[in-house]
């Protein structure tokens, strides 16, 4: 079968390999950016300073500005500094950012007072926890109710819709000075930057109930109570599942924002003290335990609802 059939489902072999592939060309990607010197490297490592009074071993300067130095020494037939090519600082190699995986977790903070990298993950995860909840406790039921009755969709969703457009972090300073500089104030940027979607989007899958299964509960005499509670809600469960997932990945893209406000704390007071300290190999180990958190609990949702609705294709 053609890899580009259109509407058409790949092999299993097939699909296979290009999932895996949709991680491995990246990686190949940032390894040959990092391990090939003729692709990038604007920068040189100096492994001897020669005559170069401001050069050190192990230090990082401009092509531009070693190559100028060493012709300074050669044409005045000084000691020549030699150095190897290297990308700067905020771009480490793969195997840096797999060590930092581990001595990110080891290393014990440089202050008593900071938190170790499991603790301020675990202060993430709750403020997405949080914050989703909420939303999600408030938002499904109003947009269910905005689908099903045209009445509260015209009550709910022209504000909604004005709202949604007003960016999240606006209100940063606003939720700290009415909740606080700890995680409340965050908790509210998760749930601003989540809710507003979520009434529209449940509101949508709603509608695309199928209308045979209304018109069934009407000719067999369900009353409002009995068409909500045993027709709309059963009907637009895995969709409502399938979107929970979505939004869910929505709201982990507001956990920087929202951890900057008031107190800074989390992951994000994990990759701004560790950027401040230039152990930007520690940054990224940090930047891919949220991707890889995200993508493992989306994983782990995506295989409940194949449990959950059997019946219904795989997402």
């Amino acid at each position: 079968m053609s890899l580009f059939s259109v509407n058409k489902p790949l092999e299993p072999r097939s699909r296979q390999l290009v999932t895996i592939s949709s991680f491995v060309l990246p990686i190949l990607l940032w390894c040959l950016v990092s391990y090939v010197p003729f692709i990038w490297h604007p920068e040189v490592e100096v492994t001897l300073p020669g005559s170069v009074s401001y050069f050190r071993e192990g230090m990082l300067v401009d092509k531009e500005v070693f190559n100028a130095e060493l012709d300074k020494a050669s044409a005045a037939g000084k000691a020549i500094p030699e150095g190897i090519p290297a990308n700067p600082i905020y771009l480490p190699a793969p195997h840096e950012v797999v060590t930092a995986f581990y001595t990110s977790f080891t290393t014990e903070p440089k202050r008593s007072s900071e938190l170790w990298l499991h603790e301020s993950l675990w202060s993430s995860i709750q403020v997405i926890f949080y914050g989703f909840l909420l939303s999600s406790i408030i938002g499904i039921p109003l947009g269910v109710l905005a689908g099903t009755y045209d009445f509260f969709s015209r009550l709910f969703e022209p504000f909604i819709e004005f709202f949604r457009y007003l960016p999240a972090p606006a209100f940063g300073a606003l939720a700290v000075a009415i909740l606080g500089i700890y995680q409340a104030p965050k908790i509210a940027i998760i749930f601003i930057g989540t809710f507003f979607q979520q009434v529209l989007i449940v509101a949508n899958t709603t509608r695309k109930l199928d209308p045979a299964l209304l018109e069934a509960g009407q000719t067999l005499g369900a009353n409002n109570r009995s068409m909500l509670f045993r027709i709309v809600l059963p009907g637009i469960l895995p969709d409502l599942y399938r979107d929970t997932r979505i939004l869910l990945g929505w709201a982990w893209t507001y956990l920087i924002v929202a951890e900057l406000i008031g107190t800074s704390s989390g992951i994000t007071w994990f990759i701004t003290q560790q950027a401040r300290y230039k152990n930007f190999d520690n940054v990224f180990a940090a930047i891919m335990m949220i991707g890889i958190l995200g993508l493992t609990i989306d994983l782990l949702l995506a295989w409940f609802g194949r449990r959950l609705f059997p019946w219904q294709k795989a997402n």
